[in-house]
């Protein structure tokens, strides 16, 4: 079931995801030739918990927490993948996936969001997929509204995808509800499906997340359990919003 949030919750994810999309503004502003991903996940958490939150990640799972504030995914990473001294090289791309509970308390509410963003030099069929990527998660929200089908938004994202030619959707992956804990219903897939989902209202907050590969759309996961790679070595481009579904159409409230 899709929770409903009150006007005095969308308020306080307002101010949370406000908060968090600066956060994430800043820490890819520093995203440079030289930089340690692990220096980028220090600087996110420190800059969280100034803001009054409280890294959403960091601890999550019960037999194997993740270990840090960000995922930070690099070229062929898709996503949840740990920060390390791995460095920043010319012609990288850099997925940072970003969640926070504001406040950090008991009465704190979860916000989710990403984006992908070129280190360097980046080629331009790499720079094409941050391009397509970023806008099926821009046409998804155009279309989001009280009274669509959950799973409109899938079909949205793949119909766009497949406009710009043969990219790999990822499929073992989705978007999700979000607010009262990281991960609530529904499971949103970036791509179609025969069932037409819940009808959307006013008040669902859904991350939205589309996850493309320039090569297939399979995965596979790392040792440790949190990173995944895409299985044929293809680079891969993630980017998120939360949003929550008003009167009238949607709002980001991660921007």
């Amino acid at each position: 079931m899709i929770t409903i949030k009150s006007d005095n919750e969308i308020k306080i994810l307002e101010r949370g995801g406000k908060i968090l999309a600066n956060v994430l503004d800043f820490v890819a502003k520093n995203a440079k030739i030289g930089i340690s991903t692990k220096e980028l996940d220090e600087l996110a958490e420190k800059l969280i918990l100034e803001s009054g939150g409280i890294p959403a990640f960091k601890g999550y799972g019960e037999d194997n927490p993740y270990p840090a504030t960000l995922c930070t995914s690099v070229n062929d990473e898709i996503v949840h993948c740990i920060p390390s001294n791995r460095i920043l090289q010319d012609g990288d791309i850099l997925g940072i996936d970003i969640g926070m509970k504001y406040p950090g308390n008991d009465s704190g509410l979860f916000t989710d969001c990403a984006t992908t963003v070129p280190i360097g030099n980046v080629r331009s069929e790499i720079l094409k997929l941050l391009e397509v990527t970023r806008g099926s998660l821009n046409k998804a929200i155009s279309i989001i509204r009280p009274g669509i089908y959950l799973n409109e938004i899938g079909h949205t994202i793949e119909n766009y995808v497949n406009s710009f030619g043969k990219y790999g959707i990822v499929r073992e992956l989705v978007g999700h509800g979000v607010g009262y804990d990281v991960h609530e219903d529904p499971k949103i897939p970036n791509y179609k499906v025969k069932q037409k989902g819940e009808v959307l209202k006013s008040g669902m907050v859904l991350a939205i997340e589309p996850m493309i590969n320039l090569g297939s759309h399979d995965i596979k996961f790392r040792d440790n359990g949190w990173d995944i790679i895409t299985r044929d070595g293809s680079i891969s481009a993630h980017f998120e919003h939360t949003i929550v579904v008003t009167e009238n159409g949607c709002k980001i409230l991660t921007q």
